[in-house]
């Protein structure tokens, strides 16, 4: 959903690396509904008896039996829908009650000073949830430079606000079957950011 180029090379710490894995992961699936060859990909992954593992492990065995064209069907009721989807996924919305608010004037203001730019052919407001775990994704694994203290502050100004609220409707949304764990995987990683954050503040 953004455009945005690698400007460092360096190799990061492996819990580094997973943070920015889970962060992408979210995106991706937020951002368009799985295909096979995802789902094929995702019914692979392994849980444990951790909490994330659990819900890591629900969605495996969701994307096992799941239908794609199924996946594509829920997907669209839920975030595109005729007219609209089940769920607005921006933060205008859930900070407000309307899209292109202010929180995304704001977003736009910081993420020119990231150097990220709107990708060709994106329509979609900037304050979609996908993009701004793209971008934490990003940042986390150098490909934004900048120190974990202006991870923090994007996570805590961006994110933090209403990720929970956002992960919690999609999880008793109509429509949301395969969309259930994927809610609870957000919420959990969002949950996990937030205390880890706030411990190294």
């Amino acid at each position: 959903m953004t455009d945005s180029q690698p400007v460092t090379g360096r190799a990061i710490h492996p819990v580094e690396a997973a943070r920015a894995e889970q962060y992408r992961f979210l995106s991706h699936v937020l951002s368009t509904a799985p295909d096979k060859a995802v789902l094929t990909q995702i019914a692979g992954l392994q849980g444990d008896d951790t909490p994330m593992g659990q819900a890591y492990g629900a969605l495996a065995t969701a994307a096992k039996t799941a239908d794609p064209q199924a996946v594509q069907r829920e997907y669209f009721e839920l975030f595109v829908g005729v007219g609209r989807g089940e769920l607005l996924p921006y933060a205008s919305f859930y900070l407000t009650g309307f899209l292109n608010e202010r929180p995304l004037a704001v977003l736009r203001d910081d993420l020119a000073q990231l150097g990220v730019a709107r990708a060709v052919n994106r329509h979609d407001p900037e304050d979609h949830m996908a993009l701004l775990l793209s971008v934490m994704a990003d940042m986390i694994a150098g490909d934004i430079a900048v120190n974990a203290q202006a991870q923090a502050a994007f996570f805590s100004k961006h994110i933090a606000p209403w990720a929970a609220q956002f992960f919690d409707d999609l999880a008793v949304a109509p429509s949301a079957r395969f969309y259930r764990p994927v809610a609870e995987i957000g919420r959990l990683l969002t949950d996990i950011e937030a205390r880890a954050f706030q411990l190294a503040a």
